[in-house]
């Protein structure tokens, strides 16, 4: 891989592990400085950093749901880095609720799905868009889902969240065009921990089911993730899906 963000900075939120931890080592690969937040596990953190080639990658806390905290890390990306020219919206929570269940699907869980895979994106990047605007060639990658608009997901909530996830997407590449980029990255089922309770032998059945039968793995979102920042440079505002056709 060519040294194609060399003199960058990516900022990945949800990168102690999955998804956001498989684009940090593709960033890094290609020359960036990568910061790897995360929510509450550092040792888990610090691994993927110390993990990483190059040098001045760092760890930073972050709570999605706390516009405080969010601010925060770009303070200290500002002070620590000096830029931001990427930034990985890859953090994110569910909780199961069959869609059936509507007494199940309580306030309680939508507020939790929709402020951290909706208000917490947002803010994030509200937050960072002065610096990825700084130096005109900005790029912001939001790991959405298919769920968004197959309407099979997690739950109500989480299929709705990414919905919303996707029209920001879309309102954010207008509002943020030309010095910023905005691209969705929506994979089907991938072979990661994030969704509580479902079981490898349930992944590997959703693989096979797909038209190209293979399951997805955090390294294959982390490809897209990386190609739509630095391969599809006339690219905005759209999604990227990545799922062995399980959408169609």
């Amino acid at each position: 891989m060519t040294r194609r963000c060399a003199g960058k900075v990516a900022v990945i939120t949800g990168a102690s592990g999955g998804i956001g931890a498989a684009a940090a080592q593709l960033f890094a690969q290609a020359g960036a400085r990568v910061v790897v937040g995360y929510r509450s596990n550092s040792s888990k953190a610090q691994a993927v950093a110390d993990g990483l080639p190059g040098t001045g990658h760092v760890t930073a806390e972050l709570e999605l749901t706390d516009s405080a905290s969010i601010a925060a890390l770009r303070d200290r990306v500002d002070a620590e880095c000096g830029r931001a020219d990427i930034l990985v919206n890859s953090a994110g929570t569910t909780i199961p609720v069959p869609h059936a269940n509507l007494d199940d699907l309580t306030d309680e869980i939508i507020d939790s799905v929709f402020a951290s895979n909706w208000r917490g994106v947002f803010a994030t990047i509200r937050a960072f868009a002065p610096m990825l605007r700084a130096h005109g060639d900005g790029v912001i990658l939001n790991v959405s889902s298919i769920a968004a608009f197959k309407g099979f997901g997690s739950s109500v909530a989480y299929c709705g969240a990414k919905a919303g996830l996707d029209a920001m997407t879309h309102t954010l590449a207008l509002a943020l065009a030309p010095e910023i980029r905005v691209l969705s990255i929506s994979p089907g089922v991938v072979d990661t921990g994030f969704v509580p309770g479902r079981t490898r032998d349930q992944i590997a059945k959703a693989g096979a089911a797909t038209p190209l039968g293979k399951v997805t793995t955090a390294e294959d979102v982390a490809e897209a993730i990386y190609a739509a920042a630095i391969h599809l440079r006339h690219s905005t505002g759209t999604r990227i899906v990545v799922d062995a056709g399980r959408g169609l």
